[in-house]
């Protein structure tokens, strides 16, 4: 089995913490994006994963220190790392063709700006599968059309009018990715572009008419990165089932100065904490200091340092000095604000 993984955005959404880092590399819960899904794809899969694609933007941004991160996560499950370049953004067809060496046999496709918790068996009979998410408002997304035999027909994206609640989260199956590869290949030699981009669904759609069999994976949980406040929200969320799960979420090495920790929290090695409340729903990365303050619902990456601080649903990124009343905020790596 093959996860092959496009991350070639740079995350204008999340700016402006995706300015310095990529938002695959943003940390929720104490690890980042990209190192979640693919290891909890992995978990899912019950399979050894052989090889492991990462399609990125260019080296300026994607640097030296992404591929090494790159390789050390799929070396720990086991697997070869294969890196790749998207120099111009075309599209999600465009990037998946970028690894076309890559692209054979069974394989799952998923893009890194999304994090999910699932349990559940691929379907044998199926060409491919598409993991879906039941949602309350289902014009605000792409959603799947069924026949009575529960395979998917057609791919709807924003529908008007109601085709079904079944929204598409962005993770593939397929039983041969080479399939989707020779129809991809066929979107671009003949220019199919939707919004000025090659699509994927362009070479997925092609299957269908060529008739391959599609057929839904359901996940239980389906959390987004896309903006600051969903990315906080997701961290909560994920800080959540890894206390539920029993994980030891707060590091050995943390100094406690007449300060509390609430859980769910994960704190990094080496915090220090001074007449603190941190908590519920914190991240706090390692090597960060933290005085006088009190700070519940937020996410601080690594490195940082703040003092008198009342924090909620805040994001404060890396290498930050940080001393204020401010409350609800956002802000990038190496910002000073005293």
């Amino acid at each position: 089995m093959k996860i092959i993984v496009p991350m070639a955005g740079r995350g204008s959404r999340l700016r402006p913490h995706t300015l310095t880092v990529p938002k695959p590399l943003i940390p929720v819960a104490g690890k980042s994006i990209v190192h979640r899904l693919v290891e909890d794809i992995a978990k899912i899969l019950k399979q050894p994963i052989e090889e492991v694609a990462f399609i990125l933007g260019d080296e300026a941004f994607f640097g030296d220190d992404v591929v090494t991160s790159l390789q050390d996560l799929a070396q720990g499950l086991g697997a070869k790392a294969s890196i790749y370049r998207q120099d111009l953004p075309l599209g999600t067809g465009h990037a998946i063709m970028c690894a076309k060496e890559s692209l054979s046999g069974p394989a799952v496709i998923a893009y890194a700006d999304t994090l999910i918790r699932a349990d559940f068996e691929l379907d044998p009979s199926a060409d491919a599968v598409i993991w879906v998410k039941q949602v309350d408002q289902p014009e605000a997304f792409g959603v799947v059309k069924l026949n009575p035999n529960n395979e998917i027909i057609e791919l709807v994206e924003k529908p008007k009018e109601f085709v079904s609640d079944l929204a598409v989260i962005g993770i593939y199956y397929f039983k041969e990715v080479g399939d989707l590869k020779k129809e991809l290949q066929g979107v671009l030699d003949n220019n199919i572009q939707n919004g000025g981009e090659y699509q994927i669904n362009d070479g997925i759609k092609a299957m269908m008419a060529n008739g391959k069999v599609f057929k839904t994976g359901s996940v239980d949980e389906w959390m987004d990165c896309g903006n600051k406040d969903v990315t906080v929200e997701t961290n909560s969320r994920m800080l959540g089932f890894l206390h539920n799960d029993g994980e030891h979420l707060v590091d050995y090495n943390v100094t406690l100065e007449n300060s509390t920790i609430i859980p769910p929290c994960y704190i990094g090695e080496n915090v220090v904490l001074k007449n603190t409340t941190v908590g519920p729903n914190v991240s706090i990365g390692k090597g960060c200091h933290v005085t006088d303050s009190s700070i519940k619902n937020s996410l601080i990456q690594t490195n940082s340092q703040i003092k008198n601080a009342n924090l909620d649903n805040a994001m404060i990124g890396n290498h930050v000095s940080y001393d204020g009343k401010f409350t609800s905020i956002s802000i990038g790596d190496y910002s000073v604000l005293e």
